[in-house]
């Protein structure tokens, strides 16, 4: 019995660092593909104002679509199954930019490109929740750490290919292509978790499953409110990734310090968000949210008031320590309130309503950022988007005990 159980411990790490790896891996791929190249690529094929909105969000709708399928299917077929769907694209979507040559094409491609990590990312934390109930938060944590280990990198990589290679965007898409595969190797020599239930697949058809977890999920005041919540926060992060290079650019801040730029901010996260994760399950979650939108949202009012690159990066690392604060307690918080039974369900959900919010960012701010009010309006409505949610969600959940 003894060693049955340490077999079983054993294959349960290896599943949960080769998922670790597999998170680092693809979440470079995207990131680098986006962060701070995106941007500058997209300018350079001639893409402005309103154009450049729709660039930085094309990614993003596909979560909106697939992420709540892919979860729910994921609980029928089991998490492997669904997870190599999106090394698929994690491997092929790279290659396509090479062969971009208009803005409409570059969005087609981001839009292929956003199944990855839609697919991917509510069920790989489906299957940390699912498989280890009484430490959720802890691994929910340490592999979030991982995927922003990948995210943070890419910056700082993404930035110096640029430099070394005098802005070759190619070269630079050549070197996330290979990421994409890696990922995509590694996925496939992911250890077998727990086999879903038959009998649990047989009586809950597919369609008839998801809908009911919809309704239920769309009924719990407490997971819909987390949920809106955490769209808000990614709205602005959507936004905030994208606009902060180009506003840094224009105030004559340099390629290479772009790449330093953002991945302070990401730097910032990959320490913070353990942390925050065990402050989380200490003293509750929705303070740590609220004190996280506070700390994002104020820091976000003064970039238009400076041009100097060692403020912009200051203000980058208190946006990612509250974005940390929010992030590592959001999915823990949605998963205590609608309950073990619908995990891959659960995390679809929360993944699309927060691909609303990061679809909805950067299209809005885009068009402020073509009125008169120009940069100065995209950043003060990112910082009073997070100020002004925070007295509405301490409102709606302070009754909810078991949020504290």
């Amino acid at each position: 019995m003894l060693e049955a159980r340490t077999v079983t411990e054993a294959s349960s790490r290896r599943f949960f660092y080769a998922l670790c790896a597999v998170g680092a891996l693809a979440i470079l791929s995207t990131t680098m593909s986006k962060n701070p190249v995106l941007p500058l690529f997209a300018k350079s094929l001639g893409a402005e104002g309103e154009m450049l909105g729709f660039i930085a969000s094309a990614s993003t709708i596909p979560g909106i679509l697939v992420s709540l399928p892919a979860g729910s299917l994921s609980d029928l077929l089991g998490r492997r199954k669904v997870i190599l769907i999106s090394g698929g694209v994690f491997a092929t979507a790279p290659l396509l930019y090479l062969f971009v040559q208009s803005p409409w094409q570059l969005i087609a491609v981001r839009f292929y490109h956003g199944f990855a990590t839609a697919i991917f990312g509510p069920v790989a934390n489906a299957a940390i929740v699912e498989r280890y109930p009484e430490r959720k938060a802890e691994r929910v944590s340490t592999f979030s750490s991982f995927t922003v280990v990948g995210r943070s990198t890419a910056p700082f990589l993404g930035g110096f290919i640029l430099f070394a290679t005098g802005s070759n965007f190619r070269s630079l898409y050549a070197v996330v292509a290979g990421a994409g595969v890696s990922a995509l190797l590694v996925m496939a020599v992911l250890p077998l978790e727990k086999a879903p239930s038959k009998t649990s697949a047989q009586q809950r058809p597919t369609r008839v499953s998801m809908g009911r977890q919809v309704m239920a999920l769309s009924e719990n005041r407490g997971v819909l409110v987390t949920s809106v919540v955490e769209a808000v926060q990614y709205l602005t992060y959507g936004s905030l990734e994208f606009f902060i290079v180009a506003y840094a650019q224009g105030v004559g801040v340099g390629v290479l310090e772009l790449g330093l730029l953002t991945g302070a901010q990401l730097v910032t996260v990959v320490f913070a968000k353990p942390l925050m994760g065990r402050l989380s399950d200490r003293y509750g979650r929705v303070k740590v949210i609220m004190v996280g939108l506070l700390t994002g949202g104020l820091p976000l009012m003064l970039i238009p008031f400076t041009t100097s690159f060692i403020v912009l990066a200051l203000i980058s690392v208190l946006y990612g320590l509250g974005f940390a604060l929010v992030t590592s307690s959001t999915p823990a918080l949605v998963s205590d309130l609608a309950g073990k039974e619908s995990s891959g369900a659960a995390m679809g959900f929360l993944s699309t309503i927060m691909d609303i919010g990061q679809t909805a960012g950067p299209i809005i701010t885009g068009f402020i950022l073509t009125t008169a009010l120009g940069y100065l309006g995209v950043f003060w409505f990112l910082g009073l988007s997070l100020l002004l949610i925070t007295p509405a969600f301490w409102a709606l959940l302070r009754s909810l005990p078991r949020t504290e």
